[in-house]
């Protein structure tokens, strides 16, 4: 049964959902009808975390069930490590796509900053965000992490 929790960050509320024993999806917003698992208190201590500067490294099971090309993407994004960044052309080299095609699956990540499509750059500046507040959250996220040296 899918469950979901909320908790207030610096850049808004954020919700994450669980669904048999793993993290299926998270977004920007608050859940009114919150759940309580192990697993969502566990998800939410940990994003708790991550925004006090404390987590470098999620370790709450996730599953973004996809194993498509987009499943290949989403799992080298989850690979980058927290102050890092890579380009989509990066990407697209070692799951063997067209970088168009790792810009939709970034798109497509319904795991925010738990997959850090966040730290997914294009070869000429930052590239999109789908996050509310676009591009100002996506360079929020990567100065809080330290990555902020790529927007100088």
């Amino acid at each position: 049964m899918t469950k979901r929790i909320s908790i207030e960050t610096p850049i808004g509320p954020i919700w994450v959902e669980e669904d048999d024993g793993a993290i299926v999806a998270a977004g920007w917003g608050a859940v009114y009808a919150p759940g309580d698992t192990p697993l969502l208190r566990a998800a939410a201590a940990q994003l708790r975390a991550y925004f006090d500067g404390t987590l470098t490294r999620f370790t709450v099971p996730i599953r973004h069930g996809r194993d498509d090309a987009t499943g290949r993407v989403l799992d080298a994004m989850q690979a980058i490590p927290l102050g890092d960044t890579r380009e989509y052309g990066d990407i697209a080299k070692e799951v063997g796509l067209p970088a168009q095609a790792v810009g939709q699956a970034c798109g497509a990540n319904r795991i925010p900053i738990l997959i850090p499509c966040h730290r997914v750059l294009s070869a000429t500046g930052l590239g999109g965000f789908s996050a509310l507040g676009g591009v100002e959250t996506k360079v929020w996220l990567l100065r809080h992490e330290g990555a902020a040296g790529v927007l100088i």
